[in-house]
């Protein structure tokens, strides 16, 4: 098995390139096909503009997102011929509103989604909800990849951030190829619960599954000595060296990680190498 179909979802190109150079490193290490979809974003809302002046502003806002899609188009263009891969680009403008449908459409027919950080400086709005609708609507797994991280082709170590759930077993069982193809990959549990089937050898179960699908594993135990399970994470991943980290995302609705914060939104945030999640 291997991701065959590769997609990323541009929207500007001065934060794209991350996700470009890592999408064009897994299509040839996996004879992969890349494509780049280029959006220009259309982020007005005409209904809240006073009588008389929605034409003039829809005509301009329009004519700035059509601008804005072949622009990114010819960077996608550019980079993706210079690359040697199998590749197709196409443009499209959106409203900001209906920008889920357009990227869950195109996630649904692909084998994984290579996209920049959501968060930080120079984010635009939209770059939260094109994460959210290649995992929710278009139930493909993600790789987010963070600006500074180095595009491999095939992991070195790999940390899976297990918690027993739901959401991370599916993250697991799509990220086979990936782990699979790594040299280590480390089973990372914090504060393993003191009752259950698993108490006495957390994360062995999970082991046993992937070594029988040729993963080579080691189980982490990890006390919970910071705040924020992400924190650990991302400092052992540090520590360890790895490439890349497995984990379920969004375990609590999409409103509350929004409004209190949560494990997938603050690894998104902190992350310094690149996360694959799933949901």
């Amino acid at each position: 098995m291997a991701y065959k179909s590769l997609l990323t979802v541009m929207t500007e190109t001065k934060l794209a390139e991350s996700a470009l150079a890592q999408m064009v490193a897994l299509a040839q290490a996996q004879d992969g096909h890349a494509e780049a979809l280029c959006l220009g974003v259309d982020r007005s809302q005409t209904g809240y503009y006073y009588a008389g002046a929605n034409a003039l502003i829809l005509q301009e806002t329009l004519s700035r997102a059509n601008a804005e899609a072949e622009g990114i188009l010819g960077f996608a263009e550019d980079y993706l011929g210079k690359s040697g891969v199998r590749w197709s680009a196409e443009n499209g403008v959106a409203q900001i509103a209906d920008l889920g449908r357009h990227v869950a459409h195109r996630a649904r027919f692909s084998d994984l989604v290579v996209l920049p950080r959501p968060y930080g400086e120079d984010r635009g709005a939209e770059a939260e909800p094109i994460v959210e609708a290649a995992m929710f609507d278009g139930h493909a797994p993600v790789l987010v990849v963070p600006d500074e991280a180095q595009a491999f082709s095939k992991p070195g170590t790999i940390l899976i951030g297990w918690n027993e759930g739901v959401e991370a077993m599916r993250a697991i069982r799509r990220a086979l190829p990936f782990l699979q193809a790594a040299e280590t990959v480390r089973i990372v549990v914090i504060d393993p619960p003191q009752h259950g089937p698993d108490r006495s050898d957390p994360g062995g179960m999970l082991s046993q599954m992937l070594s029988r699908h040729g993963v080579r594993c080691e189980i982490d135990v990890l006390s919970k000595t910071m705040t924020r399970v992400s924190d650990i994470l991302n400092r052992h991943a540090a520590d360890t060296d790895a490439d890349m980290i497995v984990m379920g995302a969004y375990g609590h609705s999409r409103f509350r990680e929004a409004i209190l914060g949560g494990a997938t939104r603050n690894m998104l945030e902190q992350a310094t190498v690149p996360v694959f999640m799933a949901h």
